[in-house]
């Protein structure tokens, strides 16, 4: 029996419902029926419990169960020996842990729901890691002989003997109000322990919000408000949950050069990010999570940048001889093709006017331009550059100014729109609101394989909305907004809260449902390689930010980056690979390359 597979049984404690049904998993189980408790449910049990020891993976119990809440999964073998924690029985596992490496940033990257959390906790010491045993914890002495002869073992004794601080940047920012009171000055002021608040307040843009209360702060100012926070403490230990959610591009690249900033020859610093041209940017060497969300994580050994996203998007790992995912992840962006004569009768062409829109002390111009059906316009400009209110023009949920007293008149279109904020309401389930909602799209064949398979919306057809994290609500949210017939839809950041795998998935259900519905898409994205992905046309924004900004007309996608990027001073090379966009290194030789061509962004084909 030495050979025996290891397998693990996932009990969905939200899912499990023993007084609710029949308990036809403990009743059909073939273990059971020959007398030996392998699936008990008693009257005092909350949810079903399953011995992995008896389980003998015949799956029976899995269809049966009528909420879909038992998951049989065998492990790829030897991984039995490396479980690093286990929170209790039949429920998630994490087996080994990504390994820092003073003086170095370590960027780790995989799905949702894998493990990353779970494995910054155990690094920052704020969770004892049990090797699976959650019945008798071993002693941190037994968890350093387990460790033995690896960095991971005097990484740990630095932790025990020397108290290194760990201070941790929490994934979910808009949580920080609840926790801090006071204004921005204030908070920072009591935190600053390296004298840097001033330097850190230029850098991430916070002295315009200096005075303002911690709770009537925007996203994506409580995100450099919290990357600040970290940053102005002493640690040895610095970690950041997804820095750059809410973040424009040039934000993403300023905060990743905060946090590169806090290297120093004993300190640690680790990143968990979902934007992968960032977690290039900014990591010196890269652990991928694969396995199986929600039930098991398994961290690999350390790879250099390149060679750790790559083998994330292939989805194989040479080292273990594994593959992790069916398909690998590539982004081959075909430029759009000249307009032939044929081509031009068959697209619509809409135009927009030449506008203006006054709010407060800031002034947005549009310049009047075109746009075909079956065409995606990304909008590329900083935060507060007027995005939003372009596409709310468009909509027709705001005016433009009048001139000289009459009303500038923007064609009439029906637009379907997904908004930046996503704020649950509904008072039911998913199922309920798309009824509700996109009755005849969420039962055309089509739109389920096209748009709802993709996502995955079937899994969270039976959960409360209020209930949905926020990247379960994002992918709601596009479902609703695609499922609406309309002839523009307007997107809006798509990619907040996806992790890197679902961007990809939401690039290709948007770009695949825009083409064969002949339609047009207004996207705004600052996740670098969704929006080359999905760009056609692309809408620079310049000016100030929140005081005076121009749109410019759609332009080829080519051009569109050159120019956004010049006004970034940043250029991007293609990896040979999978044709990712890559940031090169500032000052590098290939940045200084090509800011002396003039090619700031490259198509390599």
């Amino acid at each position: 029996m030495a050979d025996r597979l290891t397998r693990i049984a996932i009990v969905s404690s939200d899912r499990c419902k023993p007084k609710k049904c029949r308990q036809e998993c403990k009743k059909s189980c073939p273990v059971v029926k020959t007398g030996k408790l392998c699936i008990e449910v008693t009257p005092a049990s909350k949810i079903a419990f399953i011995s992995e020891e008896l389980c003998i993976g015949c799956g029976i119990c899995v269809k049966k169960c009528p909420f879909e809440a038992i998951q049989i999964i065998n492990l790829p073998k030897d991984l039995d020996k490396d479980t690093t924690h286990r929170y209790g029985p039949n429920t998630f596992k994490l087996h080994r842990l990504p390994v820092p490496r003073p003086g170095q940033v370590l960027g780790l990257v995989g799905t949702n729901g894998i493990g990353k959390s779970t494995a910054l906790k155990v690094l920052a010491g704020k969770l004892k890691p049990n090797l699976g045993r959650f019945n008798n914890p071993p002693d941190w002495q037994e968890i350093l002989t387990y460790f033995r002869g690896s960095e991971l073992q005097n990484y740990f004794t630095r932790i025990l003997e020397d108290n290194l601080k760990a201070i941790i940047k929490p994934q979910y920012v808009d949580h920080i109000p609840k926790a801090v009171q006071g204004n921005v000055g204030q908070v920072l002021d009591q935190k600053d322990e390296r004298d840097m608040k001033a330097e850190l307040c230029v850098d991430l843009e916070l002295n315009q919000v200096i005075d303002r209360n911690v709770g009537d702060l925007s996203g994506g100012e409580l995100q450099r408000f919290a990357i600040a926070v970290v940053a102005v403490q002493n640690a040895e230990i610095y970690m950041f949950d997804e820095p750059s959610s809410y973040l424009d591009v040039k934000q993403r690249l300023k905060a990743a050069q905060v946090v590169r900033s806090l290297l120093r020859p004993n300190s640690y610093v680790i990143v968990v990010e979902h934007d992968l041209s960032v977690l290039d940017y900014l990591s010196d060497f890269i652990c991928c999570l694969y396995g199986k969300p929600g039930a098991y994580g398994v961290v690999t050994l350390p790879f250099s940048v390149r060679e750790g996203i790559n083998i994330f998007l292939a989805g194989f790992v040479p080292t273990e001889n594994l593959r992790f995912r069916e398909e690998s992840l590539t982004f081959k962006v075909a430029e759009t093709p000249q307009e032939s004569a044929e081509e031009i009768q068959t697209y619509q062409r809409y135009k927009y006017p030449t506008m203006t829109k006054t709010q407060g002390n800031f002034r947005l111009s549009v310049i009047e331009g075109e746009f075909t059906d079956s065409q995606i316009i990304v909008m590329l400009g900083e935060n507060g550059t007027g995005k939003t209110t372009f596409i709310r023009m468009l909509a027709g949920l705001l005016k433009p100014d009048t001139v000289e007293g009459t009303d500038v008149e923007i064609p009439e279109f029906h637009v379907s729109y997904k908004p930046q904020k996503i704020s649950p309401k509904f008072q039911s389930t998913v199922r309920h609101l798309l009824h509700q909602k996109i009755r005849d799209s969420y039962m055309h064949a089509q739109f389920v394989s096209d748009v709802m398979k993709p996502l995955q919306i079937e899994q969270l057809m039976d959960q409360e909305v209020v209930n949905l994290s926020g990247g379960e609500l994002q992918r709601v949210a596009l479902c609703l907004c695609l499922g609406k017939p309309a002839d523009i839809y307007l997107i809006d950041e798509p990619s907040a809260y996806l992790d890197s795998e679902q961007r990809i998935v939401a690039s290709k259900v948007i770009k695949r449902f825009i083409l064969h519905a002949k339609k047009t898409a207004f996207v705004v994205e600052h996740d670098f390689i969704m929006a080359t992905y999905l760009a056609d046309k692309v809408i620079v924004y310049e000016g100030i930010p929140s005081v005076d900004c121009t749109a410019n007309a759609p332009q080829s996608l080519v051009s569109g980056m050159n120019r956004f990027l010049s006004h970034l001073d940043i250029t991007f090379r293609r990896d040979p690979t999978n044709y990712r966009p890559r940031i090169n290194k500032l000052d590098s030789t290939k940045d200084r390359e090509q800011k002396s061509a003039g090619s700031y962004y490259y198509l390599d084909d």
